[in-house]
């Protein structure tokens, strides 16, 4: 007695389904596989580059801010001493500076002097 049945017009036998393992040359594949893990080693590899490298840059940008924050605290308690840093000192005199040489150059483009560019 056979076995195999008949099914949309195909004899089928029972065994395994699906598709008969195709004769690929081990060799080759082996190759392939070990190929493929070197190129997945070297991009971890870059990716981990790329990652220390940007937490190495965060860090520094942290320290950066934290002598800034502690910069600030000083100009604070100073203030608080009644006591003005003279970094704030340039700063403001900067501002002055470029505010009256802001307001001269208006003037001389409008020709008009302090005095009459001030009369209400």
């Amino acid at each position: 007695m056979d076995d195999s049945k008949v099914v949309g017009g195909k004899v089928k036998k029972p065994g395994k389904r699906g598709r008969k393992p195709a004769k690929i040359d081990l060799k080759a594949k082996l190759e392939r596989s070990r190929q493929s893990a070197r190129e997945c080693r070297a991009r971890k590899k870059l990716r981990y580059q790329y990652l220390e490298e940007l937490v190495s840059s965060r860090e520094r940008a942290i320290c950066a801010l934290r002598e800034e924050l502690e910069m600030y605290k000083q100009w604070c308690m100073a203030m608080d001493q009644g006591k003005i840093p003279s970094e704030i000192k340039a700063l403001l005199t900067g501002e002055e500076q470029s505010k009256s040489q802001q307001n001269s150059s208006r003037h001389l483009k409008t020709g008009k002097t302090d005095a009459s560019s001030n009369s209400w």
